[in-house]
């Protein structure tokens, strides 16, 4: 019978710029050590945001699922409304988004427009791209504090509105967005999830979420900027794309856009000032083959820098929260 695997000293290493980082020696096995060590490593994330661990040398799939298993309760989530397709893997383990590579993916809180999103995310790095593809983080509170008083105080009071369109062509299909294909299912879905939707004679589906842009953190009570305002947004879209997807949707059918909660556009100069702010913020540490990252999807956002090269990153998202259960001051409108 082996003897367990020593229960390591958490000493999380904190550098400017970077993301918090645990050292682990070499040689544990993944599973056990993620079993062993979850309770230490989870009151790591709760102090920090997030947790990039390495030295765990993680190989494949499979050995993926079971130590993701081994670090949450509840079990992982199933991914539902992804706004691009995913590849499944097993056990709730799924690939990253599906995003051109030459194209970097601002900082988000993952499904933070959905009713149910998750309040962990866990990532695995099977193979790290030979030049960028770093997955940054910033302090949601921290940006918040930075964001003018002005624009906070609107988000604050009205929410922000997701508009999707699918057509078919670019992003998930509602079939894969929502996991059913029927029209009475989708409908049964959206109305059970708070999304307004439309039908377009050519059989096209265009929905509407009204989400709170501010929510506190249900174990700390501090007031995050919690959404995808600036991701999702036409502004955010490389200018050639973005004037290809108008040109050919027109500009009520671009597959994803943002508004404020009452319908109104945001301009670009108020996207390009919130992706300024991320940036100012933003952790990051180039991935390694073999590592781990754990974020509280609440406190932190996240993002996906342009890369060359192969790169394979696992996902998966743990401990499901309702967007309405939280404390969302003064944003009744963004029901």
């Amino acid at each position: 019978m082996s003897s367990p695997t020593p229960r390591i000293q958490f000493d999380v290493e904190r550098q400017a710029g970077r993301v918090p980082l645990l050292i682990v020696e070499n040689g544990h096995d993944p599973v056990l050590w993620a079993e062993e060590n979850r309770e230490a490593l989870r009151a790591a994330v709760d102090e920090h945001g997030a947790v990039l661990v390495r030295g765990l040398g993680l190989r494949d799939p499979a050995e993926v699922a079971d130590t993701f298993q081994r670090l949450v309760s509840g079990g992982l989530m199933p991914d539902r409304e992804a706004f691009a397709a995913r590849q499944p893997y097993l056990d709730g383990v799924y690939s990253s988004l599906a995003w051109p590579a030459n194209q970097p993916m601002c900082m988000h809180h993952e499904l933070s427009y959905a009713l149910e999103f998750p309040g962990l995310m866990l990532f695995a790095c099977l193979q790290a791209p030979s030049v960028g593809g770093v997955t940054g983080v910033a302090d949601a509170s921290v940006v918040l504090d930075a964001l003018p008083p002005d624009i906070v105080r609107r988000f604050e009071s009205q929410g922000w509105l997701l508009a999707r369109s699918y057509n078919g062509d670019i992003g998930a299909s509602y079939e894969e967005a929502f996991g059913v294909s029927d029209r009475a299912d989708v409908e049964s879905y959206c109305r059970a999830h708070v999304i307004e939707l439309e039908w377009q004679p050519d059989g096209e589906l265009r929905t509407r979420q009204r989400r709170p842009a501010v929510v506190r953190h249900p174990a700390t009570g501090q007031r995050c900027w919690f959404n995808q305002v600036a991701f999702l947004s036409e502004w955010t879209t490389a200018p050639e794309v973005r004037e290809y997807l108008v040109d050919v949707y027109g500009p009520d059918g671009l597959p994803f856009n943002t508004r404020f909660g009452n319908g109104e556009p945001i301009g670009e100069e108020i996207v390009a000032l919130l992706n300024e702010v991320y940036e100012a913020h933003t952790l990051r540490t180039p991935w390694e083959t073999g590592d781990l990252m754990l974020v509280d999807n609440i406190r932190m956002a996240h993002s996906r820098e342009a890369y060359e090269g192969p790169r394979e990153i696992l996902v998966g998202m743990a401990e499901p929260r309702n967007i309405f259960d939280l404390d969302n001051h003064n944003q009744d409108g963004a029901r």
